[in-house]
C-alpha cells in the first residue's frame, strides 16, 4: 500500500449500481419472511411499554430514553423507534423495514470501504479486483445467518445501526483520501461515529481502529497518520466525551446489568468469554445451531476455560504480533478481537454469549475470506463467492422463520439449550400472552426449578397464579420476587393486585403507590393503583391514576376500561361509555369492556344498543358468567323471553350457585305458565341465598298461582319479615290471606 492517494478508476468501468442493487435484493429476499415477525423480549420495555416513543414532538423527550431497558443510553436508537411508532404505532411491519435497510445500507457501507480500499492498491491486480472482492464480502457479510440476531430482533437494532455509522465513520475517512475537499468527509465521519456513540457503546473503539486503518493502508504509521490528520483524530477523540455522558446517564453500569459494579466477579465472567469466542468463530464457519438465548452461566475454574483458551489465545497473540510486523493482518485481528473486547472484557448479568455481538467483528473474517478465493482463483472466485453467499441467504431465510412467532424461537431455543431457565421463563410469557395461564404455570414451575433465585421468574409465576384465581399462591411467590428484587415496580403493582383479590385493600395501595415511586412514568403502576383505590371506595383519587396511566399511554384499553368504569360510579356515564368506546377501538374482543358498556347503556335507557354488547360480551368471552346473566336481564326486559331464559340456563350451567339467575329464570317460566319448573328455581335460590326477599316474594306468587295459598302465606311473610318494603309483598299477602279466608 502507497502514502500517496491514487486515482480511482472510472465509475463507468465497474458495475458498482448492478453490484448494488444485486446486494438490496439478496438482503430482501433473504429476511422477506420476517416482515410480521412479532416483538420478542426486550422489545417490551423498549417499544411496547416505552412513553418516550409516544410522541415525536417535543423531540427532546424522544432522545430521553427510559431508565433501566436495552435503549438506556442510547438516545439515537429511541428515536429512530419512534419514528417507526409514528408510522405504525405498534404494528412490526415498520420496525422490520427499518431494521432490513439498515442492514443492508452497512452492507453497502461495507461494499464502499473495501472497494475503495482496494482501488488505492500499488497492486494492479487489488485494484482490478475491486469491485468483485467488495462485492463478495458484502454479499458474504449481509446474507450470512450470524446476523439474523441483530436483524430481525427488533430491538437489536442498538447493534445493526451502530454497525451503520462504524462503516459510515469509515467510509467518510476512506472518501476524504481521495477527495480534493477532504474536509467535508472528515466531518461527515465525525458526525456518524457521534450518532455511532448515541445508538450503542461499542463505537467506543471506532477512532482507534480508524487510525489502525490509516496506520496499514494508508500512512504507514501511527505516527505519521495522528501528523497529516491531527484535527481530524481528536475530533473522533472528542466523541468519547459524548459517550462518557450517555454511560454516566444510566448510572455508569446500564442499570445495574453491565459493568464493574453489577455484583459478577470480573474473573468468571472472563472466563466465559472464551467458550464465547470458540463459539462466535465457529458460528462463522459453520452457522448452526444458531440459539436465541444461551441463558445464563459462568465458569468457575480457569480449567474449564482452557480448552477454549487455547483457541483464543493464540489467535489473540498472532493477532497482536501481525499488527506490528503485518499491519494489514493485523488490522483485521485488531477489528475482530477489538469490537469484542468492550462486551467481552466488561461483567454482564445476564448475556454471556449474544451471536448479534459478531454484527461487526464478521466483516473481520469474510473480507479476507473474499480477498483470498480472489487471489486464489481470480474472477471465478465471484461465482463460488454468489454460490456461497446464495446458500448462507437461504440458511438466514430459514432461521428467520423461527422467528415467526414467541413460541417457535423460545421453544427453538429450549429445544437447543434445556437448560435454560430463561428460554423457559419467556416460553411462559408466551403463554400467558394468550391466556394459556394454566400452561404458562406449568413452564414457568419449570423455570423455578431450573434457578430458584429468580425475582423474574418467581414474578411471572406468581401473575400465572393470579390469573387463575389463586391469590394466596401468588402472594407468595411476589413477595420472593421482592424479596430477591425489591427495586422491581412490577413485582410491587402485581403484589398489589393480588392483595386486592384477597380483600387487603390498604396494603394493596401502598404496593401499588411504591411501584409508582419507583416507576413514575410505568402505566401499568399507575392502573394498577387507580383499581386499588376504586376497589377501596376511593374513586375520584382512581379516576387521577387511570388518567394519568392514559397520558403516560394513549394506547392502554385496561386504563380506559377502567377510567369508564369509575367515569360511571361517579354518575357520569356519557363520559364513561367515550372511554369505552375508545377500549373497544383497541382492543374490539375486549369482553369485559362490552359487558360493562352494556350496563351503562342501561343506565342511560339504551337498553336496545346494550344488548349488542353483552352478545359481543358472550361470544368473546362464552364462560362469563356476569356477561351471561346481563344478556338474559336485557333480553328479559326487551320481552325475548324464550333467549332470555337460555342465557339464565347458560349461568347456571356455569355456576348452578348463581341465585339471581335461579330468581330471574323462575319468573321467566311463571310468566310462560310453568309453574313447576319455577317453583323448583325459587326454591333453590332461596336454599342458596335464605334471606333473598325477591327469592321469597317470587315463590309466594308461583304458590299462589299453583293453588298453594297456604304456603304462599308463609313464604310472603318471611319476605317481609327479611325486608318491609318488598316490592308487592304486603299486597300479595293480603289477597293470599283473603283468599285462605272462606275455607277457614
Amino acid at each position: 500500500m502507497n502514502s500517496a492517494p491514487l486515482p480511482a478508476p472510472s465509475p463507468s468501468r465497474q458495475p458498482v449500481p448492478l453490484a448494488a442493487l444485486f446486494l438490496l435484493l439478496a438482503v430482501a429476499a433473504s429476511y422477506h419472511n420476517t416482515l410480521q415477525s412479532p416483538f420478542l423480549f426486550d422489545d417490551d420495555g423498549a417499544i411496547a411499554d416505552n412513553p418516550t416513543i409516544r410522541h415525536l414532538w417535543p423531540l427532546w423527550r424522544t432522545f430521553s430514553p427510559p431508565f433501566n431497558e436495552t435503549v438506556t443510553g442510547r438516545p439515537l436508537l429511541n428515536f429512530t423507534l419512534a419514528l417507526n411508532y409514528a408510522l405504525s404505532g405498534t404494528s412490526v411491519w415498520s420496525y422490520h423495514v427499518f431494521n432490513i435497510l439498515i442492514h443492508a445500507s452497512a452492507g453497502l457501507a461495507l461494499f464502499g470501504i473495501v472497494r475503495r480500499s482496494l482501488v488505492r492498491s500499488r497492486n494492479e491486480k487489488w485494484r482490478a479486483g475491486a469491485a468483485p472482492v467488495a462485492f463478495g464480502a458484502a454479499l458474504l457479510w449481509t446474507l450470512h445467518p450470524l446476523q439474523t440476531e441483530a436483524v430481525t430482533y427488533v430491538v437489536q437494532r442498538a447493534e445493526s445501526l451502530m454497525g451503520l455509522f462504524f462503516f459510515l465513520t469509515f467510509y467518510g475517512f476512506v472518501r476524504s483520501l481521495d477527495s480534493a475537499a477532504p474536509r467535508p468527509w472528515r466531518v461527515f465521519s465525525v458526525i456518524c461515529c457521534l450518532a455511532g456513540m448515541a445508538s450503542k457503546e461499542v463505537t467506543v473503539t471506532v477512532p482507534l481502529l480508524v487510525l489502525f486503518y490509516d496506520r496499514a493502508f494508508v500512512a504507514g504509521s501511527v505516527a505519521s497518520a495522528w501528523r497529516q490528520r491531527r484535527n481530524y483524530y481528536l475530533g473522533l477523540a472528542a466523541t468519547w466525551i459524548f459517550l462518557g455522558i450517555l454511560v454516566a446517564s444510566t448510572g455508569g453500569n446500564r442499570g445495574g446489568t453491565i459493568g464493574l459494579g453489577t455484583g459478577v466477579p470480573w474473573k468468571d465472567y472472563v472466563l466465559t468469554q472464551f467458550p464465547a469466542v470458540t463459539r462466535y468463530l465457529v458460528l462463522s464457519a459453520w452457522p448452526h445451531p444458531l440459539i436465541f438465548d444461551y441463558g445464563t452461566f459462568w465458569l468457575k475454574q480457569p480449567a474449564d476455560a482452557l480448552p477454549y483458551a487455547l483457541v483464543v489465545v493464540p489467535l489473540g497473540a498472532v493477532a497482536l504480533a501481525t499488527l506490528w510486523r503485518r499491519p494489514v493482518a493485523g488490522f483485521f485481528g485488531l477489528w475482530f478481537f477489538g469490537i469484542l473486547a468492550p462486551t467481552s472484557l466488561m461483567p454482564g448479568t445476564t448475556q454471556m454469549i449474544v451471536e448479534h455481538r459478531m454484527y461487526l467483528p464478521l466483516a473481520a473474517l469474510v473480507v479476507p475470506a473474499a480477498a483470498a478465493l480472489h487471489r486464489a482463483l481470480g474472477r471465478r472466485s465471484l461465482f463460488i463467492t454468489v454460490a456461497l453467499a446464495a446458500a448462507l441467504g437461504w440458511l438466514t431465510e430459514r432461521r428467520n422463520a423461527d422467528y415467526r412467532s414467541t413460541d417457535s424461537i423460545w421453544q427453538d431455543t429450549i429445544a437447543k439449550r434445556p437448560g435454560n431457565a430463561g428460554a423457559y421463563n419467556n416460553l411462559g410469557c408466551y403463554f400467558m400472552g394468550v391466556g394459556q395461564f394454566t400452561d404458562a404455570e406449568v413452564i414457568f414451575t419449570r423455570a423455578m426449578q431450573l434457578s430458584p433465585g429468580s425475582a423474574d421468574i418467581h414474578l411471572n409465576l406468581g401473575n400465572a397464579l393470579l390469573h387463575l384465581h389463586r391469590a394466596a399462591e401468588a402472594i407468595t411467590h411476589l413477595k420472593e420476587s421482592l424479596r430477591l428484587n425489591p427495586d422491581s415496580a412490577d413485582a410491587h403493582t402485581n403484589l398489589g393486585i393480588a392483595l386486592v383479590q384477597t380483600g387487603r385493600l390498604p396494603e394493596a395501595i401502598a404496593q401499588c403507590q411504591a411501584a409508582v415511586r419507583l416507576k413514575p412514568d410505568y402505566a401499568v403502576a399507575h392502573n394498577n393503583l387507580g383499581h386499588a383505590l376504586f376497589r377501596s371506595g376511593s374513586v375520584p383519587e382512581a379516576v387521577a391514576q387511570f388518567e394519568q396511566a392514559l397520558r403516560l399511554n394513549r394506547d392502554y384499553p385496561d386504563a380506559h376500561y377502567n377510567l369508564g368504569a369509575a367515569l360511571a360510579e361517579l354518575k357520569r356515564p356519557s363520559e364513561a361509555v367515550a372511554e369505552y368506546e375508545e377500549a373497544l377501538r383497541l382492543q374490539p374482543d375486549y369482553a369485559e369492556v362490552h359487558d360493562q358498556f352494556g350496563l351503562t347503556l342501561v343506565e342511560l335507557n339504551r337498553l336496545p344498543d346494550a344488548v349488542p354488547h353483552f352478545q359481543a360480551a358472550v361470544r368473546y368471552q362464552p364462560e362469563n358468567t356476569n356477561a351471561h346473566y346481563h344478556l338474559g336481564d336485557a333480553l328479559r326486559q326487551t320481552g325475548q323471553l324464550p333467549e332470555a331464559a337460555a342465557e339464565y340456563e347458560a349461568v347456571l350451567r356455569l355456576d348452578p350457585n348463581h341465585a339471581g339467575a335461579h330468581v330471574n329464570l323462575g319468573m321467566i317460566l311463571a310468566e310462560t305458565n310453568r309453574l313447576p319448573d319455577a317453583i323448583v328455581h325459587f326454591r333453590e335460590a332461596i336454599r342458596l341465598e335464605p334471606g333473598n326477599a325477591s327469592a321469597h316474594v317470587n315463590l309466594a306468587s308461583a304458590l299462589f298461582l299453583s293453588g298453594q295459598a297456604a304456603q304462599a302465606v308463609g313464604e310472603y311473610e318471611t319476605a317481609l319479615r327479611l325486608d318491609p318494603n318488598a316490592p308487592g309483598a304486603a299486597r300479595d299477602l293480603a289477597i293470599a290471606r283473603q283468599a285462605l279466608a272462606p275455607s277457614r
